[in-house]
């Protein structure tokens, strides 16, 4: 082992982050940038590729050069990244062919409608754990094949990569030496076998999509390649990648059965880890790849909501009813909790344990009294309600948090914290560092390089800020969630 750093690029939805840490896991330096969000039709999100990268360089720069290191400093790098989201590009002039079309996008609805009605949900279940939906990647990649010329042909022939964001990432960080992704971003894929942890030739004809595309599939902590780029001013050896949630989850020392994390980031994501069963879910949860060290398998059950803290970047960009996201919890605090004004923000569909692609968001209750403060609260509390879909869901699977641990930036908010834990009747407990999600790719890169002996070391670093304890009487919690299944009840299907 040599160097004194760990190197995290953390590539979210709407921004790049890199994080310099040392041995310690204390934070050295860190930089972030936003990139913007393409909507070129109703229901469609892509992001360009190029940008992305432009952003990963421009805040690796800045982080190496505000700590003071060089290529040498770093022990390992590790990647965490939106998860989903497809490129498709050249393997010689390593150009995209498209841009990113992201996890929210929703140009596919109807041709999973199409392999529904073709009886394949159990069939594409119970080999990928995973729905049959948009969100998911496989009918992302073949839209692109069928849409941009020539493309399936050049596939077919071997020409073109395909990738989620990590798998294009390691691909330009290694100069096109590397196409390779991890287990956890594979399962989302709805191309990969959680059980044989392979890519499943039945998955790949069902979506038409070549075997000749794929990146091969490691363990999530494993040496990918040398990372060889301007910004970095050297070289320096990838050592750990995990999709961004199952990154959180690592970051949230989620390494025993029945751990449950909630992170608020884009989206809201519910992950319990239950080991070695890929538990089946009856009520629409994902069964999918917790992580994948030393070629072991945990397995997680997930519930997905599109969006949580995008519907805070709506009020501010969009309504322009805050303008910052800190100033919704002063408001909602003054405020007060909203008893009959309803937000659902369903922009992009509903996901667990609804999946509609189709619903579309709405208000419901206002009156010609009706204020801001109301709606920017009742934004808030409509991301603690999709949360407890969830959470119930997950308890009727078979999984009963005593403690729900959360991270990402919605955290710092205390008011919604408490709202959460009330509306969950169970304890809300936040981290020290509530960035979990580059923690725990950071914690892989060390795993691998020795930094940490194992998982139980990484387990003991994990220190508790503020546990949120629910307060709220049981008649007035069931009267709003009754109220919030009304409100979801009237836009679900709403073309």
């Amino acid at each position: 082992m040599s160097g004194k750093f760990l190197l995290t690029i953390d590539e979210g939805t709407t921004s790049t982050r890199t994080v310099i840490y040392d041995h310690d896991i204390r934070t050295i330096a860190s930089a972030q940038q936003e990139f913007k969000q393409h909507y070129p039709h109703p229901g469609w999100v892509e992001h360009d590729p190029e940008e992305i990268w432009a952003a990963i360089s421009s805040v690796t720069a800045e982080a190496v050069r505000t700590a003071g290191v060089n290529a040498a400093d770093i022990t390992g790098i590790g990647i965490t990244n939106q998860r989903e989201t497809v490129v498709i590009w050249d393997r010689q002039s390593g150009e995209c062919i498209y841009n990113a079309i992201v996890w929210q996008d929703r140009r596919t609805a109807d041709a999973c409608d199409a392999l529904q009605a073709a009886g394949l949900e159990a069939k594409i279940r119970k080999r990928s754990g995973l729905c049959i939906d948009p969100y998911f990647s496989a009918s992302k990649v073949a839209w692109i094949l069928d849409n941009v010329p020539g493309a399936r042909g050049r596939a077919e022939q071997g020409e073109l990569a395909f990738g989620t964001i990590d798998s294009f990432v390691l691909w330009r960080l290694t100069r096109g030496k590397v196409h390779a992704t991890d287990a956890t971003n594979a399962s989302r894929t709805m191309l990969f076998n959680i059980h044989t942890q392979a890519w499943d030739e039945e998955l790949l004809e069902i979506f038409n999509v070549p075997a000749a595309l794929l990146p091969e599939v490691h363990d999530c902590a494993h040496e990918f390649g040398v990372a060889d780029f301007a910004a970095l001013g050297g070289s320096a050896p990838v050592l750990g990648i995990a999709g961004d949630q199952q990154a959180a989850l690592i970051g949230q020392a989620g390494f025993d059965r029945g751990t449950v994390k909630s992170t608020y980031g884009t989206g809201c994501f519910v992950l319990a880890n239950t080991s070695a069963e890929a538990l089946v879910s009856r009520n629409q949860l994902l069964t999918t790849v917790a992580s994948r060290l030393d070629g072991q398998v945990s397995y997680g059950l997930e519930g997905s909501v599109f969006v949580a803290g995008s519907a805070i970047q709506w009020l501010r960009d969009e309504m322009g009813l805050v303008q910052s996201a800190a100033e919704s919890e002063a408001i909602a605090r003054n405020n007060g909790v909203v008893e009959d004004v309803y937000v659902v923000p369903a922009f992009t569909g509903l996901g667990a344990p609804y999946w509609d692609p189709h619903a579309r968001g709405a208000i419901f209750g206002l009156t010609r009294g009706s204020t801001r403060e109301q709606i920017v609260t009742a934004t808030l509390q409509a991301i603690a309600y999709q949360s407890h879909d969830l959470i119930s869901a997950m308890i009727d699977d078979g999984v009963t948090p005593s403690v729900v641990r959360v991270d990402g930036g919605m955290v710092a908010n205390d008011w919604f914290l408490q709202f959460l834990a009330d509306v969950l009747a169970i304890p809300v407990e936040r981290p020290t560092n509530i960035e979990a999600t580059a923690l725990g790719a950071t914690y892989l890169a060390g795993l691998c390089a020795g930094v940490f002996e194992s998982t139980a070391a990484i387990a003991q670093r994990w220190r508790s800020d503020t546990v949120f304890e629910p307060v709220m009487g049981e008649g007035r919690r069931q009267a709003l969630l009754e109220g919030w299944a009304t409100a979801v009840g009237r836009v679900s299907g709403h073309a």
